[in-house]
Parts: C-alpha cells; structure tokens; sequence
C-alpha cells in the first residue's frame, strides 16, 4: 500500500499535516509513538501528553519504546488495507536503537524497516526530524545520530509514494515540487 513520508525540522508542522492526511484517508488509523518515556523528566512527559491531546482519542496507540517492547518493523504486518498506521516518528525511534544498538546495526535495521513498510497490506504516514542543515556535531553519538537519521529518511523518500519536506510551517510536496496546505497552528 500507500507510504507518506513527512519530514522537516522540529516545530515545522510535520505532526500537524500527519494528523490531517490521516484524517482524511477515510481509513482506521493507528496512531505508532516510538518515543521511550523518562519519568524523571517531566517535561518530556507534558510534550507527550502533548502530542496525544492533539490526536483523536479514537485512534489505538502503540507505543513501540514501552514495555512490553514491540519492533517497529514488525508492526505492518499486523494491518489490512482498511488501516492506516501513522508512525511519529523516525526520529525517536533512531535516538531509542541508538542507545541499545551500534550505528551498523541501527543503519541495518531501518533499512529492513523501510521495506517492511514499503511491503506492507496497510497505508503508512511516517514523520521524521530532517538532519544534518547545520554544522558536524562534535559529539561522536551526535554525528552517529545525524548520520542514521539522515540515511533512513533517505531511505524512506526513496520507498514512499508521496514525500514532504515542511519548514516553519509550510509543506512542499518533495515528489511532485508543490506546495501543500497546512492546517493552522494551534496556539498551546
């Protein structure tokens, strides 16, 4: 089926326009969050909680970082054509394997994940952080990060039927070089 890939910086609208393609597939959606939760830092916690009050409380939720854990790549399988998983977003789930795993094996995994959506019976929309605009982090976890991330959004353009790239707010169509409506911003 049907890849959307959304990428772009944070606080660019990426979730926003995710959130209004899948509303408007006219399929079940799934909402797939791939952040881990800290409970010691709450403000990590109220962008979470963030994140879920934007979102209809009709849709299911895996969250792919809470135990019981559940692979990413595994998850399509699991879904029809009437479905649709909104997957937010690549970035986490990168930061996530990068703290259990080597870079190799992360690079490995997402592309395996790539085409494990890119095979699947279910239309996906996956919203990932855009890296690698600035300067080379000095940190060598910050250029492995930058350089996982910035390889598996690669590789998810690539696979998908519809590519966006969404900057302050505005949306260009990657594949077709238009631009996209955005729904407004809401004040939080």
């Amino acid at each position: 089926m049907a890849i959307t890939f959304i990428t772009g910086p944070v606080r660019s609208g990426k979730s926003r326009l995710a959130l209004r393609l899948a509303r408007e597939s006219g399929k079940r959606v799934t909402f797939v969050a791939t952040a881990a939760r800290y409970p010691d830092d709450a403000e990590w916690g109220e962008r979470i909680a963030r994140h879920r009050r934007e979102r209809p409380s009709e849709w299911p939720t895996i969250e792919t970082a809470c135990e019981p854990r559940r692979e990413l790549e595994q998850l399509p399988a699991s879904f029809t054509e009437s479905d649709l998983l909104l997957v937010d977003s690549l970035g986490t789930w990168v930061a996530d394997e990068l703290m259990r795993a080597h870079t190799d094996v992360v690079e490995e995994r997402g592309r395996t994940l790539a085409l494990a959506f890119a095979g699947a019976r279910c239309s996906t929309i996956v919203v990932s952080e855009e890296t690698g605009w600035g300067i080379v982090p000095e940190y060598p976890s910050a250029r492995a990060f930058r350089d996982a991330l910035g390889r598996l959004n690669a590789e998810f353009a690539r696979v998908a039927d519809a590519a966006y790239l969404v900057v302050s707010g505005y949306a260009l169509d990657l594949k077709r070089g238009l631009p996209v409506e955005l729904p407004p911003c809401h004040p939080e």
